[in-house]
């Protein structure tokens, strides 16, 4: 049942990450990014890595989701117009695309790591305890200070933001 999830996980994970790039509309487009974070949480917690894909879910789907969200509708985008293709760009991006994937045929096929079977993990991975405590004990200052950071970008948007009266 579990290789049947990681491919369906994967598949819906791709397939809006192809959403992202091919939507014309800004907010679709973020939207579908969301719903692509949300497969890639999912893959996470097949991995039994819950905290990763808590993050996931708090940190990239929900506040960067809400940030993009906010400057597209500060800067008022619209959907992009359509456009003629160009055949000899067309033709070109799939010559790169097709190098690139035997570039990366061929060397996936010389790693002789690739056939080994995954490391068995311990019972309990706390994972959750482990990273809280690397956090405030070895990185307490820097992590203040990215703290500290956010609060001055959220301040500067403010105000940066704001509509003189006239």
């Amino acid at each position: 049942m579990a290789p049947l999830f990681f491919w369906f996980f994967s598949a819906l994970m791709l397939g809006f990450a192809c959403a992202v790039v091919v939507n014309r509309n800004p907010v679709a487009s973020a939207l579908s990014l969301v719903v692509s974070f949300g497969g890639l949480a999912a893959l996470f917690v097949m991995l039994d890595a819950y905290f990763v894909a808590t993050i996931e879910i708090l940190v990239y789907a929900g506040a960067v989701m809400v940030l993009f969200l906010f400057i597209i509708m500060l800067l008022d985008l619209k959907a992009e117009q359509r456009r003629k293709f160009n055949i000899g760009a067309l033709i070109g991006g799939a010559v790169v695309a097709a190098a690139f994937v035997a570039q990366l045929v061929a060397i996936i096929g010389q790693v002789p790591f690739g056939n080994r079977p995954f490391p068995t993990l311990p019972d309990r991975l706390d994972d959750v305890h482990n990273v809280g405590y690397l956090l405030f004990s070895g990185y307490n200052l820097p992590f203040q200070v990215v703290g500290v950071l956010l609060l001055v970008a959220s301040i500067g948007v403010v105000v940066l933001s704001k509509r003189e009266l006239k």
